[in-house]
């Protein structure tokens, strides 16, 4: 069987982006794992589960040029819930910043909001 296991997040900086991921959309710390020299194995999930994200510092002047950039200002991320009026109330109090909507469309009801580096998230709740 195969299943998606981890996506990868370009940041700054790993603490600043722990706290964002953490704080504002209640992800859990998965993993922090010290890599020699000076890097980090960083894997936050969502709450219910499924694929976690790598959160990788950048180490070159072109990753951190993709920071905040990685789909070219697309949605690269797809949040799903069951309760979304709750979650974009929370999400809103929490200080996460909505780009877009809420609206309704043929899938469903949805929400882009930014991540700490300016990737492009839609929140939605399937119809």
């Amino acid at each position: 069987m195969l299943r998606l296991a981890l996506s990868t997040i370009v940041v700054d900086d790993y603490d600043a982006a722990i706290a964002w991921f953490v704080g504002m959309l209640g992800f859990v710390l998965s993993e922090d794992t010290p890599l020699p020299p000076d890097k980090r194995w960083v894997v936050v999930t969502p709450p219910g589960g499924g694929a976690g994200l790598l959160l990788a510092r950048a180490a070159t002047p072109a990753q951190a040029a993709a920071v905040g950039y990685q789909s070219g200002g697309r949605v690269s991320f797809f949040l799903h819930t069951d309760a979304f009026d709750r979650d974009h109330r929370v999400m809103t109090a929490r200080g996460v910043v909505f780009v877009d909507g809420p609206r309704a469309e043929v899938y469903g009801q949805v929400a882009v909001f930014v991540d700490i580096c300016g990737n492009r998230w839609d929140l939605v709740e399937a119809a």
